[in-house]
Formats: structure tokens, C-alpha cells, sequence
């Protein structure tokens, strides 16, 4: 007998696994929201392995389908951008939700899920933070790097700074253990003034 939370996590990597978008790691291919789902999930156990049932699916459902919205469908500017990330967080909170309510959770339950989704509160529910945190460290690990092949050195240190500003101090202990390339550890302390 499965439980709700085993079926909640089989549909949203069932979701995830129809991405068209392909990530190459370690040698594998795999759908890329698919690879970005279990990386948010194995952060989350590793940095807080007590984190409610609530966290680990919002966690899971993050980028949950986040292929079927392109960014090339706003406006490719500020104003567009931001409408696009606003959209997103609700999309993926009802994609969700309509999952959760399939495996047979409470409204509630569906609400509080919803409200992390869209990170709501940041800085000010615990939870929300958490979820923050696990986003910034599974950027800084896994996908800094692109970053640095794309933009100049004021620009990446601009990035991460504001990724830097949206953590918590057990955040910034946990990104400080990321085993980077001396390259991208040099432009972390650069950007933080260490």
C-alpha cells in the first residue's frame, strides 16, 4: 500500500520526467526539471533531514513543469521577466496541488504546500526560508557554473550576492562546504568581501 507521499512523489517525477529539455551529468542524460527535482530533494535531506512533509513535496515540485511556461513567452525584460516568475510560483502551486489532491491529501495540507511553493513570506516563516535556502545551495553547487560561462565578473558577483542576501545564516554555513572549483570559490569570496 502506498502511501500519500510515496504516490505524491511517483506523479511529480512522472511530471518532471516528460521535460524535452535534456541535462548531461556524470555521464547520464536526463529530463533537466527531472535532475533539478531529485537534486532539491537529496539537498533538502542532507541540510535538514527533519524537514515536515510539507517542505520535502515543495521541495520535489519546485520547477514542477516549468517547461510549459518558456521565459520567450513574456516580454524579455524586467517587467516581463518578473511577471513570468510571479506566473510560474502560481502555476506550480496549482500543478501541485492538483497532484496532492489526487493522492488524497487535506486542503490544508494542499494550502500550506501552495504557500511554500510560492514562497511566500520569505525571511519571515521558517519553513518558506528553508526552501529558499535548499533552492540557493542547489544553484551554487549545481549550476553556477553556467552562469559563469554567460556573464561578465560585476554581473556574477551582483548574482550572487543577492543569492547570498536570500539565505539564512545556517544557509550561508551549509554553501561555505559546497565543493567548488577554486575559480568559483574565489568569485563567492570575492562577491562577499572575504
Amino acid at each position: 500500500m502506498m502511501t500519500p507521499f510515496q504516490n505524491a512523489s511517483l506523479w511529480i517525477d512522472a511530471e518532471n520526467a516528460q521535460d524535452p529539455n535534456q541535462e548531461i551529468y556524470q555521464s547520464q542524460t536526463y529530463p533537466k526539471e527531472l535532475l533539478y527535482s531529485n537534486r532539491m530533494y537529496e539537498r533538502l535531506m542532507s541540510f535538514h533531514p527533519n524537514a515536515s512533509e510539507e517542505v520535502q513535496i515543495a521541495t520535489k515540485a519546485q520547477h514542477i513543469c516549468r517547461w510549459k511556461m518558456p521565459r520567450e513567452t513574456y516580454p524579455m525584460d524586467r517587467v516581463g521577466y518578473l511577471k513570468w516568475r510571479e506566473d510560474l510560483k502560481k502555476f506550480h502551486a496549482k500543478t501541485t496541488g492538483e497532484i496532492l489532491a489526487k493522492a488524497g491529501y487535506s486542503q490544508e495540507f494542499i494550502d500550506r504546500v501552495s504557500f511554500l511553493v510560492e514562497k511566500k513570506l520569505l525571511k519571515k516563516d521558517a519553513e518558506t526560508q528553508l526552501l529558499e535556502d535548499v533552492i540557493c545551495l542547489v544553484f551554487l553547487e549545481f549550476y553556477l557554473d553556467s552562469f559563469v560561462q554567460k556573464h561578465d565578473t560585476e554581473k556574477l558577483k551582483n548574482i550572487i550576492l543577492k543569492t547570498w542576501n536570500k539565505m539564512s545564516e545556517a544557509g550561508h554555513q551549509e554553501a561555505l562546504k559546497i565543493n567548488y572549483t577554486e575559480a568559483n570559490l574565489q568569485l563567492i569570496k570575492d562577491s562577499l568581501g572575504l
